[in-house]
C-alpha cells in the first residue's frame, strides 16, 4: 500500500508527461504549418502566354491609284489611235489631196509631198466609284510631232511620238500616281475616189509611281508599263457641194496595256501586288460633218464628229495583293460596253504649206467622261 507522498508524486509526474507530450505536439503541428506556408509563399504559377495577335490584311482599296493608273495607260492608247484614225479619214484632209488649192482648183494640180505637225493637248478623266474603287480625276498633258509623205497616188504615210504626263488622284483613298508615256504611232492611208481606208499602230512604253497617305507616312512603288494597239477605219466622202460634206465611218480597234508587280517602300503595312493585263476591243460607227469657206486666199474650215462605242470585249485581269502572309484578290475596272464619242474641229489653212487647228475630243461612258483639247500645227512641203 502506497503512502499519500508516492501517489502524489507519481500523480505529478504523469501530468508532466502529459504537457510535455502537448508542448511537443503544438510545436509539430507549428512547425508543419509553418513549413506549409513557406512551401505555398514560394510558389509562383507561371505568365500565361500572350495569344498571337492577326496578321494585318491588305484592304481592297489599297492599290486604287495604280488600279487607276493601268486603266489609263490603256485609254492613252486609245485615245492615240482614234487621233490618228481621225487625222488620216479627216474629210479636210480628204478634200486637200484630192484638191489642193481648194475653191475648185483641179485635181490633177500637185500639192506638197511632205507634211509634219506638232500638237500640245490636255486631258481631263473622270472616273466614277465602282465597287472597292473609290473614284478618280486624272490630269494629263502632252504633246505631239509627227512627219508624213504621200508615196504613190491616194497613198499616205505617217509616224509620229506622243509624249504624255499624268497626274491621277484618288483623294478619298488617300493616294496619287504619275505616268510617264512615251507612244510611237504609225499611220497608213489609201484614197479610192470618195473612199478612204486607214490604219493605225502604237507602241508605247514608260513608268508609273504611285503613293499612298498611311498613319506612319507615306509608301511608294515604282514599276514599268506597256501599251499596244490597232485601228482600221473605212471612211465615204460624201461631197454635199455648197463646200460642204459628211463623212460616215466604221472602226474597228483592239489595245492591250501590262503594268508590272511592285513593292511599297515606306509608311504603315507596305503592301505588294502582282502585274495587271488589260484588253479592250471594241467598234465604232458615226458620221463627221464639215463645211469650209474661203476667204483672202485663206480657208476656214469647221467640222464634227459623233460615234456610237461598243466595247464587246473586255479583259481585265485581277491583282494579287499581299500584306506578309495575307493575300488578297482585287479587279480591275472597265469601261461600260456601250458609249459615245463626240468631237469638233477648227481648222484655219493658211496657205497651202501651213495650217493651224483646234480640236476637242471627248468619251462618254456610264461610269467614265474624257475631255480633251488640242492645239496643232502642220506645215508641208
Amino acid at each position: 500500500m502506497c503512502c499519500p507522498s508516492q501517489l502524489e508524486d507519481s500523480r505529478a509526474r504523469r501530468q508532466f508527461t502529459y504537457a510535455v507530450a502537448l508542448v511537443l505536439t503544438v510545436i509539430l503541428a507549428v512547425a508543419i504549418t509553418a513549413q506549409s506556408a513557406l512551401a505555398q509563399g514560394s510558389f509562383v504559377p507561371p505568365a500565361p502566354r500572350p495569344s498571337p495577335s492577326p496578321s494585318p490584311t491588305p484592304t481592297p482599296n489599297a492599290i486604287n491609284a495604280d488600279i487607276s493608273s493601268s486603266n489609263q495607260v490603256l485609254n492613252l492608247g486609245s485615245n492615240y489611235l482614234e487621233r490618228l484614225g481621225n487625222q488620216a479619214t479627216n474629210g479636210l484632209t480628204h478634200d486637200l489631196n484630192n484638191n489642193p488649192g481648194g475653191g475648185g482648183a483641179s485635181e490633177a494640180t500637185e500639192g506638197p509631198r511632205y507634211r509634219s505637225w506638232g500638237e500640245v493637248y490636255g486631258l481631263s478623266v473622270t472616273e466614277d466609284p465602282q465597287g472597292v474603287f473609290y473614284g478618280d480625276k486624272r490630269r494629263i498633258l502632252g504633246g505631239v510631232v509627227g512627219v508624213g509623205a504621200r508615196v504613190a497616188p491616194g497613198v499616205n504615210l505617217g509616224f509620229s511620238v506622243d509624249q504624255s504626263h499624268t497626274q491621277v488622284d484618288v483623294p478619298l483613298a488617300l493616294q496619287s500616281a504619275t505616268i510617264d508615256l512615251t507612244q510611237l504611232g504609225f499611220t497608213a492611208s489609201v484614197d479610192r475616189g470618195p473612199w478612204t481606208w486607214a490604219l493605225a499602230l502604237v507602241h508605247g512604253f514608260g513608268n508609273i509611281g504611285s503613293s499612298r497617305d498611311t498613319a506612319l507616312g507615306v509608301s511608294v512603288a515604282g514599276y514599268g508599263t506597256k501599251v499596244d494597239g490597232a485601228l482600221t477605219e473605212l471612211s465615204y466622202y460624201w461631197d454635199l457641194q455648197q463646200q460642204s460634206r459628211i463623212v460616215p465611218k466604221l472602226d474597228l480597234e483592239y489595245v492591250r496595256a501590262t503594268s508590272g508587280a511592285f513593292q511599297e517602300v515606306g509608311g504603315l503595312n507596305p503592301v505588294s501586288a502582282t502585274g495587271q493585263t488589260l484588253e479592250r476591243s471594241l467598234a465604232m460607227v458615226g458620221a463627221e460633218v464639215g463645211h469650209y469657206w474661203i476667204f483672202d486666199r485663206k480657208i476656214l474650215d469647221l467640222s464634227a464628229y459623233g460615234k456610237f462605242v461598243d466595247n464587246f470585249s473586255q479583259s481585265f485581269s485581277s491583282v494579287a495583293v499581299s500584306l506578309g502572309p495575307q493575300v488578297i484578290s482585287v479587279q480591275g475596272i472597265g469601261e461600260s460596253r456601250y458609249g459615245a464619242d463626240a468631237g469638233a474641229s477648227a481648222s484655219l489653212i493658211l496657205s497651202n504649206a501651213a495650217r493651224v487647228y483646234l480640236n476637242y475630243d471627248g468619251k462618254f461612258r456610264s461610269q467614265l467622261q474624257s475631255h480633251q483639247g488640242t492645239l496643232g500645227l502642220e506645215l508641208k512641203w
